[in-house]
Formats: structure tokens, C-alpha cells, sequence
């Protein structure tokens, strides 16, 4: 049977790596060799243990993951695909990428477009996938000329959506409580950069002056509500995280004096044709050269120490894992 290298968690004390048996892996259609895995925020709260929902140990961390099959039932993946995979709780409730080898359903799969490389899929990951379905969904909505706003900008989401944004040609401000990366988000094509400081208050009064033609929000709490009150007429607002909290202090008026588009972005249980869409329009318009810019590469052994420096912020851009290293 062919041994796999992996990080794996057991029920109590630290991530260790490990040789397994492919037969240790689960049940799927389509086994692939990973080539490459990102280290998300949610992949440090799981190796910190601040998350809960992990249904089987031993576990292998990782949420996302790019690489080549090795062997599929599914007529939809032939053998030597390239492939990648992001959400359907993988690297929670199932094994994920922090290892050489994954079994998964084929359905969680999407065909690597093109000129995009394994690698070049997890310099983007689950973040620049979510970007860009919030840019899709910004699209769909009718975006329109204008300044669009990015908060959290110096996340993964934002930075990558920065950069897309940017690249179609949209006059993007950034926001960002890290006055540090301010040449950082510029390089990536903000016109401009604003404190997070300014948007982070409850909005004073219902609706204010009409400001921004979109938004791309992945801080939520009273920074979404201020942002809500800003947007112009008929405008639309992607939100796609809740660093800032559930609570949105906001009103019904943003909505029904201007029309305004709040649209939920969830790049979990997304559908395959979706995301295969996000995916092609990734290997078209993402400028990787600016993406390649903002990558660290580390390997799997690296992972227990980096997972707590993500949750203390102290992460910036992207970091892929060579999980061949």
C-alpha cells in the first residue's frame, strides 16, 4: 500500500507529521496527489484548536488543496488532471491538504483552467476564490463606474480582491487598520488607502453621502453597517466575512431609500458550476505576477508555528505549503 506524508492532529496534544496508508484515507470518488495548500485563518483556529465541528481523528488539517489525479471513479476527472478544491468542510469534517495524498467525492472538484498552475491556484486559495465570486457577484449586480471599496484589505480576501479589481480596471480604495502595508495594498492597485479607524463606528444617522459604486466588506459588525450607509444608488455591497461580528447595527433605510444590494458570499457549499465559472474567469483576469508578489512558501513542518502568528495577525499575504517539502 502507498505511504503519504501528512500533518496530522489527534484528539489531544500538538500537530505531528506522519507517514499513513492510503487505505487510511476516506471514502471518495477521486484520489489526488497534492502538490500545494494554503494556510488560511480557519486553518489556524483548527491546528489552535479554537474551532470546533472535527468529526474523526486522528485529522488532517488544510481546507484547500491543488494537484493531479492519481486514480478516480468519476468520468468527470481522468487520471494525470490537474484539479483543486476549496470549502465543502474539507479540512474539517473530512481530511484536507496538509498531505500528500486526499480522497474526496468528484463533485468537490473543479478542473484547473488552463495557465493556471497548482501552484498558482493556492497563491490564491480559498481567498481568491472568494474574491472573486464577490466580484462576480458585484458584476452580475450591475457594478458601475467609480470608486469601489475593499475593507480588510490586507487580509487574504482583500488583497487578492484589491488586485482583481484593480485589474478590470476599477478605481479601488483600500481599507486597512495596518498603516504598515500601505505600499504593500498600493502595489497591489488601491488608488487610494483609508484607516480601518474611519469606518469602524456605528453609522451616526441612517443614510450618508452617496460614495461608493461598490463594495467588497470582509470585516462585517459596524464597519458593514457604516459602509451600507455610503453606498450609492442601487449599488451593492459583497460581504464575505465576519471579522467585526454578526451584529450589524443597522436600518432598513439604506435598502429602501436607495436600493442598495447586500450580497452574501459563502464559498463553502457554492455550486460546482460557479465555482468552475470563478475558476476560468480567475485564470483570465487574475494578474498573477502582482498575486506571486504577496506569497510566502513554507512546508508542512512550518505549519504549528505560523497558525498562531495568522490569528495574531502577524500573517501578511498569502502562504502556500508545499506539502512535498
Amino acid at each position: 500500500m502507498t505511504q503519504f506524508r501528512a500533518l496530522v492532529m489527534d484528539a489531544d496534544g500538538p500537530p505531528r507529521l506522519a507517514d499513513l496508508d492510503e487505505s487510511r484515507l476516506p471514502q471518495g470518488d477521486v484520489t489526488v496527489a497534492v502538490e500545494w495548500s494554503t494556510l488560511n485563518y480557519k486553518d489556524g483556529l483548527i491546528l489552535n484548536r479554537q474551532m470546533g465541528g472535527i468529526e474523526r481523528w486522528p485529522h488532517v488539517p488544510g481546507i484547500d488543496f491543488a494537484g493531479t489525479v492519481t486514480a478516480s471513479d468519476d468520468p468527470r476527472h481522468a487520471v494525470g488532471e490537474k484539479v483543486v478544491l476549496t470549502g465543502w468542510r474539507v479540512g474539517e469534517r473530512q481530511w484536507g491538504g496538509y498531505a500528500t495524498r486526499a480522497r474526496v467525492k468528484g463533485d468537490w472538484l473543479v478542473s484547473l483552467p488552463p495557465g493556471l498552475s497548482t501552484r498558482d491556484a493556492m497563491a490564491l486559495g480559498t481567498a481568491g476564490f472568494t474574491a472573486m465570486l464577490a466580484v462576480l457577484a458585484l458584476e452580475d449586480h450591475g457594478l458601475e463606474e467609480g470608486e469601489v471599496l475593499v475593507t480588510g484589505a490586507s487580509g487574504g480576501v482583500g488583497s487578492v480582491a484589491v488586485a482583481l479589481l484593480a485589474a478590470l480596471g476599477h478605481r479601488v480604495v483600500a481599507s486597512s487598520g495596518r498603516d504598515a502595508v500601505s505600499d504593500y495594498l498600493t502595489g497591489l492597485g488601491a488608488t487610494r488607502i483609508i484607516p480601518r479607524d474611519d469606518l469602524a463606528d456605528p453609522p451616526a444617522k441612517p443614510v450618508d453621502s452617496e460614495t461608493w459604486a461598490g463594495c467588497v466588506d470582509s470585516v462585517g459588525g459596524a464597519t458593514l453597517a457604516r459602509v451600507l450607509t455610503q453606498m450609492r444608488y442601487r449599488a451593492s455591497v459583497a460581504a464575505v466575512g465576519l471579522a467585526g461580528g454578526t451584529e450589524v447595527p443597522t436600518t432598513v433605510l439604506p435598502f429602501l431609500l436607495r436600493g442598495i444590494n447586500l450580497l452574501g458570499i459563502d464559498s463553502v457549499m457554492c455550486p460546482t458550476p460557479l465555482r468552475q465559472r470563478a475558476w476560468d474567469r480567475i485564470a483570465q483576469d487574475m494578474p498573477m505576477d502582482k498575486v506571486r508578489d504577496t506569497v510566502t512558501e513554507v512546508g508542512l513542518s512550518d505549519l504549528p508555528d505560523l497558525a498562531g502568528a495568522i490569528l495574531r495577525g502577524g500573517v501578511r499575504g498569502r502562504t502556500v505549503v508545499n506539502v512535498n517539502a
